[in-house]
C-alpha cells in the first residue's frame, strides 16, 4: 500500500477478487483468514458490498458474488468490443464468413461483436446481441471446451446447424486473458467445414486474446 491508495477500497477489492474465486462462497471467518483481519472488518466490508449488489450471503452465512458484478461487467463489453474488432475483420475477410467474439452473459453465451465479409455474394446474418445455450453451437461448446482445459489449448469445436438450419459454425476458447470468458468464431452456409478455416478461427482466438492482455 502506499499513501495514494485506500486500505479499505484495496480490501474491498480483494474480497471480490476471493469470492470470484470460489464456486462456494466463503465464511467471515474464511475471509478474516485469508485478508488477515479481524472478523469485524470483514462484516464492515461485506455489508458495504452488499448495499451494492455486489456480494450475497445466502442463508448458511457464506458470501458469494452479487448480480451488481454482472451488471458490472456488461459495461465491459464495449472496451473488448473495440480490442477484438481488427482481429474480427481479418477473420471475416480471410474466409468470407461472418466472423463474431463470444462473451459469457450469466448462463448464455452472447454475441458481442459480428463482422461480416465485405467480398461475398452471401453469408450468414449474426446479428451482436444473439444469445444462445452455453451447450449448443461451436461459440458456446467452445467456451466449455475452455473452462475444461484452462492451461492447455482445446483447438477449435466444429458443428452444423445446430443454431441455423444449414449453417456450420467454427469457434475457438479465448485462453489467458483474466476476468473474460469467452471465444472467437466464424458461421457459414456450408455442410462441413475446412481444417483451415478452424486453425485461422484459432490463430484469431490468440490474436484477440493478444489485444486483451
Amino acid at each position: 500500500m502506499t499513501a495514494e491508495t485506500s486500505q479499505t477500497l484495496d480490501r474491498g477489492l480483494r474480497v471480490l477478487k476471493l469470492l470470484a474465486d470460489t464456486d462456494h462462497g466463503l465464511t467471515v471467518t474464511e475471509l478474516s483468514k485469508k485478508l488477515g483481519v479481524n472478523r469485524t472488518v470483514v462484516y464492515r466490508l461485506l455489508a458495504t458490498l452488499e448495499q451494492h449488489a455486489l456480494v450475497r450471503r445466502d442463508l448458511g452465512g457464506r458470501a458469494r458474488v452479487g448480480l451488481g458484478v454482472l451488471r458490472l461487467g456488461r459495461q465491459v463489453h464495449p472496451l473488448v468490443r473495440e480490442a477484438a474488432l481488427p482481429a474480427l475483420r481479418a477473420l471475416a475477410e480471410d474466409l468470407g464468413a461472418t466472423a463474431h467474439l463470444t462473451l459469457v452473459d450469466g448462463i448464455e453465451a452472447l454475441a458481442v461483436a459480428v463482422v461480416e465479409p465485405t467480398w461475398t455474394d452471401y453469408h450468414v446474418a449474426y446479428r451482436a446481441g444473439f444469445r444462445h445455450p452455453l451447450d449448443r453451437g461451436a461459440a458456446g461448446k467452445a467456451i466449455l471446451a475452455g473452462r475444461r482445459s484452462p492451461l492447455a489449448d482445446p483447438g477449435y469445436i466444429l458443428t452444423h446447424g445446430e443454431l441455423e438450419a444449414g449453417a456450420s459454425g467454427a469457434s475457438a476458447p479465448l485462453l489467458g486473458v483474466t476476468g473474460v470468458e469467452g471465444s472467437v468464431g466464424v458461421v457459414m452456409l456450408t455442410d462441413s467445414v475446412p481444417e483451415r478455416v478452424g486453425l485461422r478461427v484459432v490463430e484469431a482466438a490468440r490474436e484477440v486474446a493478444d489485444a486483451l492482455r
